[in-house]
């Protein structure tokens, strides 16, 4: 059979037809094989840096299940295994651990869930809602957050002091004056962060929910904050990490055993003796972190996506 003469139609062109160069070759592989791009150097640093990581968590829980139970006895892999600091600490007397545990969970649970209502609340307001003073308030709010939280400290602390001489149950060394602390520090935030989420969501659905005779709370309550789930998570999430491991307004307002939150008492397990209770102290942080892994955990499907989509025909 006869090719096609150079330059006739249907000819194929000799540099076309054969490849010249390396790179004009076609790297032929087995079936299933992933070509080589040259990362393993990201596996190496993802291994890494996920080392670096879990070395603290690793050594918590070496000296937790260590029943030495000093720091001069710690180490990463411990020589033997028993619960002894656990049942150490809950059963001390000088240090009541399970009221330092329920004061966290009050003050935490509380103020995650004021925080989040008054800030969706505050949103709302801010996003759909035309008022004067609008602007000057977002402006206000995001102007109070240039300043350290540290400079409020003595006029808190000299504030509540004399409000307790009022009103004994909500001032100095109470838990309900700590929680109304927390209510108004983080609320700029939190305003800011929701209200660009509320922006997003089509004002169309307003109009529609008011032209079948909705009112404004009728509208906040039972289709906004549906809309806004994701964005509530996120806000719980960090608002019940800070509040749970909040220390320093904790440590100046909290001054009796009894009514401290659980980051401060174990602090005063190192205040005591850092050395002989350091078992003790690493066992209460184990269980302390479990509560936000379990926030985590169960809101973890409303942060995956937003839950607008679709909601307007």
């Amino acid at each position: 059979m006869t090719q096609p003469a150079a330059g006739a139609p249907g000819a194929v062109p000799a540099e076309a037809a054969i490849p010249t160069t390396e790179t004009d070759a076609v790297e032929v592989r087995p079936v299933g094989q992933k070509p080589r791009t040259g990362v393993w150097w990201r596996h190496a640093l993802a291994i890494l840096a996920l080392v670096w990581a879990l070395f603290p968590v690793m050594f918590v829980v070496s000296a937790a299940l260590n029943p030495a139970g000093t720091l001069n006895s710690a180490s990463p892999i411990p020589t033997s295994f028993s619960l002894k600091n656990f049942t150490d600490l809950f059963d001390s007397a000088t240090f009541p651990f399970w009221s330092w545990f329920q004061n966290s969970l009050i003050i935490a649970g509380l103020g995650t869930f004021f925080q989040v209502f008054i800030g969706a609340a505050s949103a709302f307001a801010f996003s759909r809602l035309r008022w004067k003073g609008r602007r000057p308030g977002l402006l206000a709010l995001l102007l109070s957050q240039m300043f350290p939280a540290l400079l409020a400290f003595p006029a808190l602390y000299l504030m509540f002091l004399r409000i307790g001489e009022v009103i004994p149950s909500i001032g100095l060394n109470t838990l309900w004056g700590l929680l109304l602390v927390y209510l108004g520090g983080s609320m700029g935030a939190n305003v800011w962060l929701l209200k660009g989420y509320f922006d997003t969501i089509p004002k169309e659905l307003d109009e529609a929910a008011m032209m079948d005779g909705a009112s404004h709370a009728r509208i906040f309550f039972t289709m906004t904050l549906r809309l806004v789930a994701p964005i509530l998570a996120t806000v719980g999430i960090l608002a019940f990490v800070a509040l749970w491991g909040e220390f320093m307004l904790a440590s100046i307002f909290l001054l009796d055993q009894e009514r401290r939150t659980l980051g401060v008492g174990l602090y005063s397990l190192n205040l005591a003796d850092r050395n002989k209770y350091f078992g003790m102290f690493c066992a209460g942080a184990l269980i302390a972190s479990l509560p936000p892994v379990a926030v985590y955990l169960s809101l973890q499907k409303q942060l995956i996506g937003g839950l607008t989509q679709g909601s307007v025909k």
